[in-house]
């Protein structure tokens, strides 16, 4: 599902939270039922790279993270900071993890974000859990070992029930313990059709990142 939407600056304000809780801060939304579609292929390292649009990460890129990774085409990053706003900083707290950065897909035509989470020196297996049983509305969560670049890493597949949309979505995230911190990179979407077209996406983060 390919959407014409411009880019515009994302601001957090506190009567959108419920759909920052479902994975996206857009208000097109739609109850029509969506085709089942393949997951894709997994990306090979080296397919990954070339297809790295920029990074993400490291000193000077839009955000400053314990580790870096290759950003898909048109996909924007910016840094999310909490302050000192108790609702605002509600907004950024999942469990153990808080959140660091987002990537906005809407420039590259699919309504999701990809979102940089951090938590502390927690083990990744650790940290994954914790994120994900504090998410509300969570079911079919299956775990595996994989690896992140040249890292051990621990991926976590679930579904989540939306409530505006009346249905479950499904939504994927990895965690890796690196020497600066452990990260946990998500990915959600307007429903699963939207996440699964964004998976590439995710799949270049995790095949392409390095520790810093």
């Amino acid at each position: 599902m390919r959407h014409p939407i411009p880019v515009r600056t994302r601001v957090l304000v506190p009567a959108i939270a419920a759909l920052a809780a479902a994975g996206t801060l857009t208000g097109c939304l739609s109850t029509e039922p969506k085709p089942d579609h393949a997951l894709p292929a997994p990306t090979s390292p080296t397919a990954a790279t070339e297809a790295a649009a920029g990074s993400l990460g490291a000193p000077g890129s839009a955000c400053a993270l314990p580790v870096s990774f290759g950003l898909a085409a048109d996909w924007k990053p910016q840094a999310v900071k909490a302050g000192d706003d108790e609702v605002f900083a509600a907004l950024g707290k999942q469990g153990p993890a808080t959140m660091v950065c987002e990537v906005d897909a809407k420039p590259a035509g699919n309504i999701g974000y990809l979102r940089v989470w951090t938590a502390g020196d927690s083990p990744a297996r650790t940290a994954l859990e914790g994120f994900v049983k504090a998410a509300e509305g969570t079911s079919k969560v299956t775990y595996k070992e994989t690896r992140a670049g040249a890292l051990p890493a621990v991926e976590v597949t679930y579904t989540v029930y939306n409530k505006l949309m009346e249905e479950s979505k499904e939504e994927r995230a990895f965690a890796v313990a690196a020497p600066k911190g452990t990260v946990i990179v998500h990915l959600g979407g307007l429903d699963s059709q939207e996440h699964r077209e964004m998976l590439p996406a995710l799949e270049l983060a995790r095949t392409t990142l390095k520790p810093l």
